[in-house]
């Protein structure tokens, strides 16, 4: 590896996560009374900014609106040339700023403080107009960006990012935002789908089969290869499961028997099947399949059997 190359990208590393590490100073009475000021506020987080800052604030609305914050993204050149209307009553309004003297900003601060809206300013210079015109002050001040000129938005940004994340949190715990309601804001994406998708939700979309314990070994071969699940369950006449037989279970009754003419499903069914609940969530479903080191679960209720659940419904669901 080229050792200027190497050395660059350690130093890079160090210098960011010194930016994060020195944003726990900055976790002080004003950044408390942020988060109540936002946590108690009847309207939306409205956050603006310009250049990377505005970048980084499109990504703080997305966290805090998938984590139960209602929030927008104002740019704030666009401000100053209509898109202020964004800007209701009972909306907070969320600056983010390296200098605290971009002329967009100084602007835009003015017209923030006439709508009479609590104005907060993410800044990385205390001393700024955007920090001495703010309400409250959320300090990302950086002691230097990782760019070797000490030029281009990279520490700020970081930092301004992680104090965005750490803004979220805060309020995911005061809103005791839980996991079904992530889930609730992600129904089309897999960390949503581990959190909803459940075993009734796959199941049935499979075949349904079945045996009696007097089925002849042909009728259970013919039901776990027309149902192409590898398996079939075996159930007494009021439905109740009673045991369950593999497409192992069939090769290693061949193995071990001569005669074949006379054999039951009774005589090669596992009992004791591994079961569970329609209502399991998919995820642990998949923690049972792991554990007991299988392909095939049988959904029962109160002993009465629903169907199959394959490991391939997991995988086609994305949930592995």
């Amino acid at each position: 590896m080229h050792t200027s190359i190497y050395q660059t990208a350690l130093n890079t590393i160090e210098l960011e996560a010194q930016s994060i590490a020195g944003l726990a100073a900055f976790i002080d009475p004003s950044f408390e009374q942020a988060v109540k000021v936002v946590h108690g506020s009847k309207g939306r987080l409205v956050i603006s900014g310009i250049g990377k800052s505005a970048i980084v604030a499109q990504k703080i609305v997305a966290t805090l609106n998938s984590t139960g914050t209602p929030s927008l993204f104002m740019h704030a050149a666009d401000a100053i040339h209509g898109d202020l209307g964004m800007v209701q009553r009972d909306d907070v309004v969320m600056i983010i700023s390296k200098s605290g003297e971009s002329p967009e900003i100084k602007v835009l601060v003015p017209l923030i403080k006439n709508f009479g809206n609590a104005l907060i300013g993410m800044v990385g210079n205390t001393d700024s107009f955007l920090a001495t015109q703010s309400d409250l002050v959320l300090n990302t001040t950086v002691s230097k960006e990782a760019c070797p000129n000490n030029l281009a938005p990279t520490s700020s940004t970081t930092a301004q990012m992680v104090m965005g994340d750490v803004l979220a949190v805060c309020l995911m715990e005061l809103n005791g935002f839980s996991g079904k309601d992530f889930a609730k804001y992600h129904p089309g994406g897999n960390l949503g789908k581990r959190m909803y998708l459940r075993a009734a939700d796959l199941y049935t979309h499979n075949e349904r089969p079945h045996v009696l314990p007097t089925a002849t070994l042909k009728e259970v071969i013919v039901e776990i290869t027309e149902k192409r699940l590898g398996v079939t369950a075996v159930t007494d006449e009021q439905n109740r499961v009673v045991g369950i037989i593999t497409d192992g279970d069939l090769r290693r009754m061949l193995e071990k028997s001569n005669n074949i003419q006379d054999i039951k499903a009774a005589d090669i069914l596992s009992v004791h099947p591994k079961t569970i609940p329609p209502d399991m969530l998919a995820v642990d479903t998949l923690d049972v399949l792991r554990k007991y080191d299988i392909s095939q679960l049988i959904v029962a209720e109160d002993g009465k059997y629903l169907g199959i659940l394959h490991i391939h419904d997991l995988v086609k669901e994305g949930i592995i």
